[in-house]
């Protein structure tokens, strides 16, 4: 019998199922955030992982935030139609779960992973600076805008030059697959937000933005908590996607707080780097995830709560986002309105006819 996972621990998807077809994912918008300093080779390193990791994905249950807490976040944010809902929540095969099949899952801006920091009034040695742990940050929240600008621009399949919703094109009698290839547009909009809201859901339950530390002093084992209940201010992704990238890091970065941290993973870095492990720095196993209810760090001041109203306030925030830039993107006939009526409806066709007076 396999070894089962450390409470709290990421698992990837099974290693069993089989391989799906092959797809093609641009890496060039991760790689603009590559560490001020980084050697030019990281960054090839980088871009062959992600060639690599993008080109076949295996099919299989996902576990991390887990992924049934994905699901009821993810459930508890939307308020969309059974079916729809299904499609990107489902704690298995929704989109909200395909970062944590594998190779994705071991990509670590696609988990807001390693953004890890500890001050030199906690640690005076430690091996990260705040300036790398932040440049990590960025290169997760990089993935989300990416993300967004896609769906925006796969919501116009949605529906004809009229504003009529194209039946075709919003029908999910058919599981979408998720490959990254061509398919109904409403399954390319679909996969671009799952995609892009995995990694904010898993902010919440890999940082220390909404948590309280336990009682005795910060340390590696016990990092600082921010408590905060509001969403974080830098994962203004609709703003961002609207802006230059150096424009739109360089207001992240001042809005980022100086002990926020995300837990070291031995997984991919922004820079292209594999780490060994995460000796001397505050890890994400056992010490700062809040995965699962059953985490260590999960049951002080209710902070597995916390982060799971955290994750839903974020996405609730993120979909209504989504929706006014339809609206404002696609105003000719009503056609962000109608864009919006199909993401929502199971069947759009019929419920959408049109809503112009």
């Amino acid at each position: 019998m396999a070894d089962l996972p450390a409470p709290g621990s990421r698992t990837p998807a099974s290693a069993h199922a089989a391989p799906r077809a092959r797809i093609r994912i641009p890496v060039e918008a991760l790689l603009r955030g590559r560490r001020p300093g980084a050697p030019r080779a990281a960054s090839a390193a980088l871009a062959a992982l992600l060639a690599a990791a993008l080109t076949a994905v295996p099919g299989g249950p996902a576990h991390a935030f887990t992924g049934d807490n994905h699901e009821a976040v993810t459930r508890a944010a939307l308020p969309w139609e059974p079916v729809t809902l299904t499609a990107m929540a489902d704690a298995r095969d929704g989109a909200i779960n395909a970062n944590d099949h594998p190779p994705y899952f071991d990509i670590g801006p696609l988990h807001c992973d390693n953004a890890d920091y500890l001050a030199p009034r906690y640690a005076p040695a430690y091996p990260r600076t705040r300036d790398e742990a932040t440049t990590e940050l960025l290169a997760c929240i990089r993935t989300s805008v990416t993300r967004f600008r896609g769906a925006v621009r796969a919501a116009d399949g949605l529906v004809d030059a009229e504003g009529k919703v194209r039946a075709d094109q919003s029908d999910l009698s058919s599981p979408c697959t998720w490959d990254g290839k061509p398919d109904r547009a409403k399954c390319g909009v679909l996969e671009q937000l799952g995609r892009g809201w995995h990694q904010l859901e898993d902010f919440y339950s890999h940082s220390n933005w909404t948590d309280r530390p336990a009682p005795g002093p910060v340390s590696l084992d016990n990092p600082p908590g921010l408590g905060r209940s509001a969403p974080a201010p830098f994962l203004d992704i609709r703003r961002y996607s609207a802006m230059e990238d150096a424009e739109w890091t360089s207001d992240a970065r001042a809005r980022i707080p100086a002990d926020l941290a995300t837990g070291c993973y031995p997984d991919v870095d922004s820079t292209g780097v594999r780490s060994p492990g995460c000796e001397g720095r505050v890890p994400h196993n056992r010490v700062l995830n809040k995965d699962t209810a059953a985490a260590a760090r999960s049951g002080t001041d209710d902070n597995f709560g916390h982060a799971t109203a955290g994750a839903t306030a974020e996405i609730t925030r993120q979909w209504n986002d989504f929706k006014a830039d339809l609206l404002a993107a696609y105003p000719d006939h009503d056609r962000g309105a109608q864009m919006v009526c199909a993401l929502t409806h199971d069947d759009p066709a019929a419920a959408c006819p049109g809503l112009r007076k």
